[in-house]
């Protein structure tokens, strides 16, 4: 909405702005506290993810739940991981063999509790390739509450996330994201809604947060990561682009990212939203419009993508609108390159 709207008008802080005062007014609906407090709940689930996943993982139990909850009962919903990303990093990730240069990695609640894979692949590859990758303290990126219109509560997370990393993130040692929706808030909201006495503070770090395939790319173009790591062997890859990606940055570098493989050639899928948006896909009365979106460009040709190639997304939602629209298993850009690594 914000950089394809006509006059330019930003539409979705509009609307959180307005849900926020009706909420003032009305009170927040239950479906909007469990959606906005995701973090809080998945830090209990993280505790027993067999529970979760014995009820989520079992359809008649899911669509029951799915029901109580306001989500569409054909929606399927993530299942946990037997660890999160933060604790793998502390008892079992890869240290450097060598003196290596820092780099810190936002760890996003999506891919702390959603996405561990993810995570995972990605301190490896930055590790293989040469860096010290740090999980600094920090709260939650604040999208699941901004997403809802809870600016007030977003408000205090973007202001403490401020004061934690402003004085840690710099030229030298940028923050690093993975998931989009994530990272990219650090440039949008967070010098929206940072407190006047940390504005200052909030533009400094915007300019060193940085997608992962920026800082993949600033690093080739800087000789520090070496294209001849990467596999020759030849792989065709469609890639889906993320919205908010689209908007605040480009997809070109993750078309150059995956490209890093000599022999491995991307598409572009001409798509738009892929149709989740957030919650907006899960929720009961959203969800057949969410899946006609998909249906307009991405999950054709998501269908038409043959067997041996492999279907690339950055974004966790719609990696699973993309799962649950075609029965196909994409990939973050991340996961990719790590396999693409030779000789680890």
């Amino acid at each position: 909405c914000k950089s394809e709207c006509p006059s330019n008008v930003d539409i979705a802080k509009l609307k959180a702005e307005f849900l926020q005062h009706y909420y003032d007014a009305h009170g927040v609906p239950l479906r909007s506290k469990l959606i906005a407090g995701f973090t809080r709940s998945n830090r209990l689930v993280s505790f027993a993810p067999w529970a979760w996943n014995l009820l989520f993982g079992t359809p008649a139990i899911r669509r029951v739940l799915n029901k109580l909850n306001g989500f569409h009962p054909d929606r399927t919903i993530p299942l946990r991981h037997s660890t999160t990303l933060q604790r793998w990093h502390r008892k079992s990730a890869p240290r450097p063999q060598a003196p290596a240069k820092k780099v810190y990695l936002f760890c996003d609640e999506f891919t702390d509790f959603l996405d561990v894979p993810v995570g995972q692949k990605t301190v490896k590859l930055l590790t293989a390739l040469g860096y010290e990758v740090i999980i600094p303290k920090h709260l939650e990126s604040a999208r699941t509450w901004l997403s809802k219109g809870l600016v007030r509560k977003a408000k205090e997370i973007i202001a403490e996330n401020i004061r934690l990393l402003a004085p840690l993130i710099s030229e030298e040692t940028p923050l690093v994201g993975i998931e989009p929706s994530g990272i990219l808030g650090f440039r949008d909201e967070y010098i929206d809604l940072a407190p006047p006495e940390l504005k200052d503070q909030a533009r400094a770090l915007a300019k060193n947060c940085l997608l992962y395939d920026e800082f993949i790319m600033r690093e080739v173009e800087a000789g520090r990561i070496d294209a001849s790591r990467f596999t020759d062997q030849p792989r065709q890859i469609h890639l889906h682009g993320h919205c908010f990606q689209k908007s605040l940055a480009s997809v070109e570098k993750t078309v150059r990212l995956l490209e890093l493989p000599k022999q491995y050639k991307v598409e572009v899928i001409p798509s738009g939203c892929c149709g989740m948006a957030g919650s907006f896909g899960y929720e009961e009365e959203h969800y057949e419009l969410s899946m006609k979106v998909g249906e307009l460009v991405l999950f054709p040709h998501v269908r038409d993508v043959p067997a041996d190639q492999i279907v690339a997304a950055p974004g966790t939602s719609c990696r699973h609108q993309i799962h649950d629209g075609t029965g196909r298993e994409a990939r973050h850009p991340l996961e990719i390159l790590h396999d693409a690594l030779v000789g680890v």
